[in-house]
């Protein structure tokens, strides 16, 4: 039998004549046999079980397979395994070897998210693995992806729980390299509510719209997890005649009549004015709060 040729095959993507192809590519043995080469792409059906969806026999140190959406989808993960054999003798068969997985599609990095409550902006990144085709002569080589977010607590019911800094984005098509074909970038926040619900889960969705082509119509990416942490949010009172608590819990009156700034932030756009009136009439020297004014 012949041995393991360290083959090495590589799943690339490639545009062959404006459609998506996936291309194995593996070495040449310096063997001065004449070599022919049997190339299976397969595909993950279920966890851990893979199903074979083209075999070829050639005499190339390459194989194509086409992405035409029915066969072989976006979101596949595909594999490709080469045996080598010798013309004269094909019983003698070398050992097979497989391909790393190459995942079509959409990915996500992160694919899963984990923020606080702090106003931190999080760079979520979004990449197309394979190239984006140009179907008619009207449109540009681009994905628009439609993006939006759910809270799966759906008890609470409420502000959303994430903000996103756009409501959708364009892939444009790019040179491969390093696994993606087009991306861009968007940032991701955790809305501050002040209110003490726990850590709390969301998930962003992105849809492809606006594309007639087969391929992308049928797909969906798999969603974005994003976990919120809760943070402890501070109080402070104003009330009665009125009888102040602090942050920090420091307690004091004021009883003047007046416009009165209450709070304010020191590292962001916000304050708190409070308006007092007199409400004790002649007897006692008492104020009251009348009004509120929060930026």
């Amino acid at each position: 039998k012949l041995t393991s040729l360290a083959l090495q095959p590589v799943i690339t993507p490639e545009l062959v004549q404006g459609r998506v192809h996936l291309k194995c590519t593996y070495s040449r043995p310096s063997s001065k046999l004449p070599l022919r080469y049997v190339v299976v792409w397969s595909r993950l059906s279920t966890p851990g079980k893979k199903e074979q969806i083209q075999r070829d026999t050639t005499l190339q140190s390459f194989s194509y397979v086409e992405m035409n959406g029915i066969n072989l989808k976006l979101g596949d993960t595909v594999f490709c395994t080469v045996t080598a054999f010798t013309r004269d003798s094909p019983e003698q068969q070398s050992l097979p070897e497989e391909s790393k997985s190459f995942y079509a599609g959409i990915k996500f990095l992160p694919d899963s998210l984990q923020i606080a409550e702090d106003g931190k902006e999080h760079v979520l990144t979004i990449l197309s693995t394979v190239p984006i085709a140009c179907p008619g002569h009207d449109d540009s080589c681009k994905i628009t992806l439609q993006l939006s977010t759910e809270d799966l607590d759906s008890q609470l019911l409420g502000p959303p729980n994430i903000a996103l800094s756009a409501c959708q984005v364009d892939l444009l098509r790019a040179p491969c390299s390093e696994s993606s074909c087009a991306a861009a970038a968007l940032t991701v926040t955790a809305v501050t509510d002040f209110a003490q619900d726990g850590n709390r889960i969301s998930r962003i969705r992105a849809e492809p719209v606006g594309r007639r082509d087969l391929l992308w119509r049928a797909y969906t990416p798999k969603d974005v997890k994003v976990t919120v942490r809760d943070l402890p949010t501070g109080n402070c009172y104003s009330f009665t005649d009125p009888h102040i608590i602090t942050f920090d819990g420091w307690r004091y009156d004021n009883y003047k009549i007046g416009t009165f700034l209450l709070c304010r932030s020191v590292s962001r756009a916000f304050e708190v004015h409070v308006r007092q009136w007199d409400c004790g009439g002649h007897r006692s020297a008492t104020a009251c709060n009348c009004g509120v004014a929060a930026r």
